[in-house]
């Protein structure tokens, strides 16, 4: 479902500050020219010695992406990083196993939508919970993506948003006022 709400329905209200794709003021981007996942960003009190942010049961990592080379290899990189460092991989069965598959190839639709149809990703954002795990791609770009419109499977190409539709539990494009561009969200259920 297509939506341009900032958050997907249900009893867990809006996001915390920044994971809109609004700019969090304490929060630093990483990973730029490396491409190396960095830990998460800091968004309440210091957590445990791994690195890792607790923000309510949510983690957050971000990794920048504008003017990069390689832009998806380097943002599924840093999602199959965090994946690993949040418990979903290794897998621990075939149902886990293929919701770590379904999040980076909804990464690599997102992002790779970035690099065809905006002027490039800027930013990747992931942010996890118990339930959910939400993946958001910022770019500068002024179109709307949308699946198209009758889905044809033997047709080559434009089936990255039919693909994100098909997958995620909700997905929604979000426009700062003021400012140029978007971010395109899509969640998926953490395996059980």
């Amino acid at each position: 479902m297509s939506t341009t709400r900032p958050y997907s329905p249900g009893d867990r209200g809006p996001e915390p500050s920044g994971a809109s794709g609004a700019s969090e003021g304490a929060a630093s981007t990483v990973g730029a020219a490396t491409g190396a996942a960095a830990p998460s960003v800091p968004s309440g009190p210091p957590g445990p010695a791994d690195g890792t942010q607790p923000t309510r049961g949510r983690q957050v990592r971000r990794l920048r992406l504008e003017g990069e080379s390689g832009a998806v290899p380097l943002a599924r990189d840093f999602t199959r990083q965090a994946l690993y460092a949040w418990g979903w991989l290794p897998a621990a069965g075939a149902e886990q196993r293929a919701a770590a598959e379904d999040v980076l190839l909804v990464v690599s639709e997102l992002v790779t939508n970035a690099c065809l149809h905006a002027e490039g990703p800027d930013e990747l954002l992931l942010s996890c919970d118990n339930k959910v795990i939400r993946l958001e791609v910022s770019d500068r770009g002024p179109g709307e993506p949308a699946p198209r419109t009758p889905h044809r499977a033997g047709r080559p190409g434009g089936h990255g948003m039919f693909i994100v539709q098909r997958l995620c539990l909700d997905w929604g494009v979000v426009r700062a006022p003021g400012t140029p561009g978007k971010t395109v969200w899509a969640e998926l259920g953490a395996p059980a």
